[in-house]
């Protein structure tokens, strides 16, 4: 069976993972594709800056400060650590029927809508939770979910991440004071604390975690040890942290030190 374009793209990946180096015959020998769908690949993964094209295939990009990969390729890439650490997470959603939450745009956090859509939807509407959330993706999912009164926040919307983002979302959320907030980053360091590539985002981010009472961030462990350009927040203004493995020394003894919850979901 022909495999989608995030599944190539996340195998052209591992490739130079590994290998540091690929070709274009090489990928269309091993994916069973053309050149051309080859090459059209490549150039989508240069463009987010996750390769460097050079003659006749591409080597590896060291990550930068910048790097952005889109939500549509993200979906595929470690589905099932993001299904565990979403899995983890219905545990802190706040009661039924009384209960508010944001929800931050991201794949992790998407994975936690997916869950919350299935566990819910057949649920009577009186029990309902108030979501508020700057994900367009994540709106579409719950909006047609009867257990879930969904305000989506207004703005411009980031076509990289399906985030809404400017002025008029930060004024909503200005005037909002939610339960919890479920969070995702692009990076968490022990020194740097929560960072993202995307000024816009950065801003957004820190909005959500003010209009919130607990906080509670989703982050896979390849975010784990990383920095990017723009802190959000400090590790100390999270309350819990899902992740799928254990932190390393450093940011282990930063988290304690922030009095930050680590919770480690182990994929099924």
């Amino acid at each position: 069976m022909a495999l989608l374009a995030p599944e190539r793209h996340e195998r052209i990946l591992a490739h130079l993972r590994t290998h540091g180096t690929v070709t274009v015959q090489q990928i269309a020998e091993d994916l069973f594709v053309t050149r051309e769908t080859v090459r059209r690949d490549l150039d989508q993964l240069e463009s987010a800056g996750s390769l460097r094209r050079v003659h006749g295939g591409a080597v590896s990009s060291s990550p930068s400060s910048r790097t952005e990969t889109s939500w549509r390729d993200r979906r595929s890439s470690r589905a099932e650590q993001k299904q565990a650490i979403a899995r983890a997470a219905l545990e802190f959603l706040p009661p039924a029927g009384t209960g508010s939450l944001l929800m931050d745009a991201g794949t992790s956090t998407e994975a936690l809508a997916d869950l919350i859509a299935e566990e819910v939807r057949d649920a009577d509407p009186a029990g309902s939770r108030m979501l508020i959330t700057n994900a367009v993706p994540i709106a579409q999912k719950l909006s047609d979910v009867g257990a879930v009164d969904v305000e989506i926040l207004g703005g411009q919307v980031r076509g990289l991440t399906g985030a809404v983002v400017g002025e008029q979302a930060l004024a909503t959320l200005a005037r909002r004071q939610a339960d919890v907030a479920f969070l995702g980053t692009n990076g968490v360091d022990a020194a740097f604390g929560l960072s993202t590539p995307d000024a816009a985002e950065a801003a957004m981010k820190s909005a959500l975690l003010r209009a919130a009472r607990t906080s509670v961030l989703l982050a896979d462990s390849s975010k784990l040890g990383r920095s990017t350009l723009i802190r959000f927040a400090e590790l100390k203004e999270i309350s819990v942290l899902i992740t799928d493995a254990e932190p390393e020394a450093e940011l282990a003894e930063a988290l304690e030190a922030a009095e930050v919850t680590v919770v480690v979901a182990v994929p099924r």
